[in-house]
């Protein structure tokens, strides 16, 4: 147990001073029965009651105040939070010839946006990760269910040399395999989506990949960015970079997934229509003041009921 506003346990101590005033109370009041001489009036108008109803009544007060002044210092501790473990892998082709302006404003730009989109527009229960990848593939975005963090990681995206699908999809998998402590042994559903024009001129070969996928029952659907016209322009040198369509929908097919040639959002649906779910837990430490609160409270209603119930008065 911890607390995420600690100097405010300060007024525990007032907690003994409480007692005290009550217990001189309790004093003084029985000196002051003692001091009536006259005991038979004394008990006509002070009739005795069992003094421990008083105490009970005192008791609960005190111990509400106990709880409020603990909750109030926010205590915080770890709790089991449920969560889906339904996984979506964003994997973005950050080779050279996305650079073409066959696609406005650029091939590049054009698959940023439509994965920035495809990933705000994810249905809440899907964890999200995003890949780059060129002469090699880098996971830019742990699978979590932060939104802004998988955006985030592909508005700093820059471009480099050579194309790897096949090992875009290796570090996708790799991914989903490490998603949690439990993920080796009973990985999370999960599917990739690639952005690319579709070329893959190092790594692993897409038949590799297409092996890897199937044996981990996770398909890729492709994205094709790119026109059979499209150039760029490297160190003064232009050179033709026609889209490949043919390895993407190749990829696409042969693990069960989606090839597209544009990122239409209504037909991205289909990306996730079919993921399951598994259920699976992390720990989070959280606020827990809510608890002391209301146990607090009930300490307050049977304080509040035993004095009215006993001596028709609030305590």
């Amino acid at each position: 147990m911890t607390f995420l506003s600690p100097e405010r346990l300060w007024l525990l101590a007032l907690v003994p001073i409480l007692i005290g005033l009550y217990v001189a109370l309790q004093w003084r009041r029985r000196r002051y029965a003692v001091r009536f001489t006259n005991l038979a009036l004394l008990q006509q108008v002070a009739p005795r009651r069992p003094g421990w109803r008083r105490h009970v009544a005192a008791g609960l007060f005190l111990t509400m105040i106990t709880l409020m002044m603990v909750g109030f210092a926010r205590p915080a501790a770890d709790v089991r939070v449920p969560r889906d473990r339904a996984t979506i892998m964003v994997a973005v082709d950050v080779s050279l010839s996305m650079m073409a302006r066959d696609v406005s404003p650029s091939r590049f730009d054009a698959a940023k946006s439509a994965a920035k989109q495809f990933i705000h527009d994810l249905p809440t229960r899907f964890n999200v990760g995003v890949v780059a990848f060129a002469g090699n593939a880098n996971l830019v975005a742990a699978p979590s269910d932060d939104r802004a963090a998988a955006i985030a990681s592909i508005d700093q995206l820059s471009l480099a040399k050579r194309t790897g699908i096949g090992e875009a999809v290796f570090t996708s998998l790799q991914a989903v395999r490490s998603f949690d402590a439990q993920a080796r042994q009973d990985p999370p559903p999960a599917h990739i989506v690639l952005l690319s024009d579709g070329d893959n001129t190092t790594g692993r070969s897409v038949q590799e990949a297409v092996t890897a996928s199937r044996g981990a029952d996770v398909p890729v659907s492709t994205i094709a960015f790119g026109t059979p016209y499209g150039t760029v322009t490297i160190e003064g040198e232009t050179t033709s970079v026609s889209v490949n369509k043919e390895t993407l929908r190749f990829l696409a097919d042969n693990t069960e997934g989606h090839a597209y040639e544009a990122a239409d959002a209504g037909q991205l649906n289909e990306v996730y229509a079919d993921i399951g779910t598994s259920l699976g837990y992390t720990t989070e430490h959280r606020d827990v003041s809510a608890r002391y609160l209301g146990i607090a409270l009930l300490f307050a209603l049977a304080a509040g009921g035993a004095s009215l119930a006993w001596f028709s008065r609030l305590p």
